[in-house]
């Protein structure tokens, strides 16, 4: 039995465009229907995360709130209604919706009696409330710094891939955008045989990283013509898929310029409220698809334990995909609001405890 309430510390976005603050909150209990109390061992930092963070959605009416959409830990208790899990189960935290009630968002309070604001899935805090379908169980056995990445990264850059592209054996392939959705993508374009698989970034060091994932080759956006050189590599068709992970007016132009007619542009990331881009008209007539990505198309509960089974099977580089691990306490150091903010390529993640 857990004893209520718990306290516990968490990141807390309290002004946009300013470091997190590292605090203690505490849930007073006792759970209600649909929710589930778990340890979080590991949360990945994604960029939405950081966008958010950074304001460029717009104004935040819910500040001050906790973050985090990606991460892994055990159940510790479960609240009415709760079938999916049971206290002990290793699970991912994955923002999308899965099977199981989608339960009231929880009540979280500072020691002064503020209110902290969180949605049904938090990851930047050791402990949290979370609704049943925003949870997955794993094997006990696999590894929970990896499951972390399986609530976004791996789901949402493989999804694209398997899921909403369709990508078949020999068809083309560029990436916009090489952090861990990118280089997830590039790894399901390899596994299913893409021909080429281009990758285009603007940190080298991204670019090195995925070319170990499967990325036949590689441009570096700040110093090559990037239509021009796929043209080059594509016999001047242009990539038949293209798939923009960094939804910027400029990089989604970019991307329509690469692709062929017809062709698909996936746009993954998010762009801001008010993104506008210019496209060809006739390319639209000639059938250059453009489609937003909700999450790569992905179901939790079906492809969670898939990607689990290519993973060990030999088919993933998972474990790669971890270049930097933090505590909480360092969180600003990769979210870019500290006095020496990490650079390193693919995810950094948060080990809690």
């Amino acid at each position: 039995m857990v004893s209520y309430p718990i306290t516990f510390n968490t990141a807390i976005l309290e002004q946009t465009n300013h470091p997190l603050i590292i605090d203690q909150v505490q849930f007073f209990g006792p759970l209600l229907l649909g929710q589930v109390l778990v340890q979080i061992n590991y949360s990945g930092i994604c960029g939405k995360q950081i966008e958010e963070i950074k304001g460029t959605a717009g104004k935040d009416p819910y500040l001050p709130h906790m973050l985090g959409h990606e991460g892994s830990g055990v159940i510790i208790d479960i609240g009415p209604g709760v079938t999916k899990v049971t206290p002990g189960d290793h699970v991912v935290l994955h923002w999308l919706k899965g099977s199981g009630l989608d339960a009231q968002t929880p009540f979280y309070t500072r020691k002064n009696g503020e209110r902290i604001n969180a949605g049904w899935i938090t990851t930047f805090n050791e402990y949290g409330v979370v609704s049943e379908n925003r949870i997955t169980k794993i094997p006990f056995n696999f590894d929970l710094s990896i499951a972390c990445l399986l609530g976004c990264a791996v789901t949402t850059g493989l999804g694209v891939i398997f899921n909403e592209a369709n990508v078949r054996p020999a068809e083309s392939v560029s990436i916009f955008g090489c952090g861990g959705v990118g280089l997830c993508s590039i790894q399901g374009a390899h596994n299913l045989h893409a021909y080429p698989i281009i990758a285009i970034d603007k940190n080298s060091k991204n670019l090195i990283l995925a070319q170990k994932m499967g990325a036949t080759h590689t441009f570096n956006s700040t110093t090559a013509d990037i239509p021009t050189e796929i043209k080059k590599v594509t016999k001047n068709k242009g990539t038949y898929h293209s798939i923009i992970t960094a939804a910027y007016p400029d990089v989604i132009e970019t991307a329509a310029l690469s692709t062929s007619a017809p062709g698909n542009i996936f746009i993954v990331g998010v762009p801001a409220k008010d993104a506008t881009v210019t496209i060809n008209a006739l390319d639209i007539h000639r059938r250059k698809v453009f489609t937003g990505s909700y999450g790569g198309g992905c179901f939790p509960d079906r492809d969670i334990p898939r990607y689990i089974t290519l993973y060990q099977q030999g088919h993933l580089q998972l474990k790669e995909l971890i270049t930097t691990i933090i505590s909480l306490k360092d969180i600003n150091e990769c979210t870019g609001f500290s006095i020496s903010p990490k650079t390193l390529p693919g995810r950094c993640i948060i080990k809690m405890m």
